[in-house]
């Protein structure tokens, strides 16, 4: 039998074995861990001032990213194996106004988001990602993992990211300052972007009463004070007062978006414009992890794929054995 020939039949078999379920049943989408912790950034209130991006460099011990056009600063454009929390610019037109669609600009924070149904986690095939069961933080464990990078595929916010230029590279991802070693919120602390923002755009807390501050939020108009928390919402450090220059979007973004997000936006600006992806309330791990489960029940894939195999080796014995 030729390579065509096998990988034909070997195709029909799987085609087979798909067919004994017409549909394959997702999962429903996981629930947000028991004490799921997490952030809410709230553009509105970012300034650009690039604190949490130094204060998440010095917790990691990496150093600043220089593009050697003068900056002397870190002047990461991009996640990266060197950058793990980022502040990115929206313009449009003269960009005269904060948090302005036209004419105007906005920050927007680019770290990992902790997916309440992580894809990352979903596709990993070693665990060396893993979500925190009460918590719901993700981390990543170097000690198991193959360097597959698969978890860069399985993120829709292209979040993990590999060390090219490294021999011996490893994959790197915001960990919420929860990796072993560090353990900041284990030992009761918080995230150092938190820890550090003037202003409160990145505020950290338990992920039900972020939620809470987020809907409040929706609730204000332009022109109206509020006294915006700092650090851990929980037990705020102090309170950023402020008037709203520009009405919110009515929309949290992570309370739905494939599954959730520990990690909450919120802006002035419509998300697609600040980059974010098209994404549907349902995660993907739980589509993929059914389809799987679907063709796999009860060795189902295998067992077709290996009787087509089967009759073809047979139906070209017995022919070989008529030519004789």
């Amino acid at each position: 039998m030729d390579r065509r020939t096998f990988l034909k039949t070997a195709g029909a078999g799987v085609a087979g074995a798909a067919c004994i379920s017409t549909v394959a049943d997702a999962r429903p989408n996981l629930e947000p861990a028991p004490e799921a912790v997490g952030m809410l950034y709230d553009s509105t209130l970012c300034v650009g001032c690039k604190a949490c991006v130094t204060a998440c460099k010095e917790v990691n011990d990496m150093t600043p990213v220089d593009r050697g056009d003068g900056h002397i600063y870190d002047s990461a454009l991009d996640l990266s194996g060197d950058t793990l929390n980022v502040i990115k610019v929206y313009s449009d037109g003269t960009a005269a106004v904060k948090d302005s669609e036209e004419n105007g600009f906005a920050f927007e924070k680019r770290s990992c988001m902790h997916c309440v149904d992580p894809g990352c986690v979903s596709v990993c095939p070693v665990t060396a990602m893993r979500r925190d069961p009460l918590t719901g933080i993700v981390t990543h464990h170097p000690d198991a993992c193959i360097g597959c990078r698969t978890c860069m595929v399985g993120c829709p916010y292209n979040v993990p990211q590999f060390e090219y230029d490294n021999a011996f590279g490893r994959i790197h991802k915001c960990q919420m300052c929860n990796q072993e070693g560090l353990e900041r919120i284990n030992k009761g602390g918080m995230t150092a972007c938190a820890e550090v923002c003037p202003t409160g755009a990145t505020l950290f807390g338990p992920r039900s009463m972020l939620m809470e501050e987020a809907k409040r939020r929706m609730e204000l108009k332009s022109g109206d004070n509020y006294n915006f928390p700092r650090g851990d919402i929980s037990k705020p450090e102090s309170y950023h007062e402020k008037e709203l220059e520009a009405d919110y979007q009515n929309h949290i973004w992570g309370e739905k978006e494939a599954g959730g997000t520990n990690v909450l936006h919120i802006s002035a600006i419509p998300f697609d414009k600040l980059g974010m992806p098209p994404l549907e309330d349902r995660s993907y791990a739980s589509v993929s992890e059914g389809v799987q489960h679907t063709l796999y029940k009860y060795m189902a894939l295998p067992a077709a794929a290996m009787a087509g195999l089967t009759y073809v080796v047979k139906r070209n014995k017995d022919n070989h054995d008529g030519e004789e």
